[in-house]
């Protein structure tokens, strides 16, 4: 049973990871400041997952007022996450911000350490770093303009520091809160934030026009709802570290997607760079199915609930 959960688990982050693909496609598309696509997206969600809570399975289990805060704390930091992210899509290249995004894992690693003074191990540095070497060769030709771009780059650097602790804290909730219902508290947590957000800088909420609607239920259905919902399940199954690694699968799909859709042909170092991160992600499932549960890299508690 456990290892149908495992096995459940990895194709639910298999899932999230092709929704997710999508978000920088859309955000394109919404033509809207990125706070507020980011809104909308949780809004969206929001609205569409309240009404599920009744049929969830035991929606109230390991709630608390004390769980219920950090739920929000993490929501919090994922609408950082989307908020920056979302901005830095808009003034660099999509590619350049989904890699310096997906660094997130380096920083669960770095926080795993400031936690418990033990680090992850060295099979999972050593899948971590091939991995960026393969993003990185993959939007090496965004790089280029990486000195004109730094502002947007560092807005990305800064959602992955977030989504980082998104991570951390998911994966420590997910052992008491049902996947649905952490869900719906993260992504309330997430659109208030970024609501008092956008009023705060006087940021625009209004929709340019129909054709905007379109990948604004995108964002919301399709990458929050389907995408987060497989990485929120795969929590509770695998450790936050080896689901952040997963993760950086994100950026060859986005670029096979961009390739599809606008015709972006990927060179030769770019497909060199996709393999180099299918390889990573190889290693550390070596690491997975070698392991029993619980021993590969686990995210450390940080709260008692």
């Amino acid at each position: 049973m456990q290892a149908e959960r495992r096995i459940a688990a990895l194709f639910g982050l298999a899932g999230g990871i092709v929704a997710i693909s999508w978000s920088a496609i859309f955000v394109r598309w919404a033509r809207m400041p990125g706070v507020s696509s980011a809104f909308y997206r949780m809004a969206i969600a929001a609205v569409v997952l309240w009404p599920l809570v009744p049929f969830f399975r035991k929606p109230a289990q390991g709630l608390g007022i004390r769980t219920l805060w950090i739920a929000a704390a993490g929501g919090a930091f994922f609408a950082g996450d989307v908020g920056f992210w979302n901005v830095a899509v808009m003034h660099t290249s999509a590619g350049n911000a989904t890699f310096l995004s997906n660094i997130a894992p380096l920083f669960v690693g770095l926080f795993t350490w400031m936690l418990t003074r033990k680090l992850p191990s060295g099979r999972f540095w050593t899948a971590l770093l091939v991995s960026l070497v393969g993003s990185c060769l993959i939007v090496a030709g965004d790089l280029r303009h990486a000195l004109s771009r730094s502002h947007a780059d560092g807005l990305a650097v800064l959602a992955a520091v977030c989504f980082a602790l998104f991570l951390v804290i998911t994966g420590r909730l997910r052992e008491k809160v049902d996947a649905a219902m952490l869900l719906v508290l993260s992504t309330t947590a997430s659109a208030v934030t970024l609501l008092i957000w956008a009023v705060g800088a006087h940021i625009s909420l209004a929709v340019p026009g129909i054709g905007s609607w379109w990948p604004l239920l995108g964002l919301g259905l399709f990458c929050q709802v389907g995408g987060y919902f497989g990485l929120t399940y795969a929590l509770g199954h695998l450790p936050a570290t080896v689901t952040s690694i997963l993760w950086l699968t994100i950026a060859p799909m986005t670029a096979v997607f961009a390739w599809l859709i606008f015709g972006e042909r990927m060179s030769a170092m770019e497909i060199v760079g996709g393999a180099l991160v299918l390889a990573g992600v190889w290693i550390v499932g070596r690491r997975e199915k070698a392991a029993p549960v619980g021993d590969a890299e686990v995210i450390p508690p940080v709260a008692q609930i």
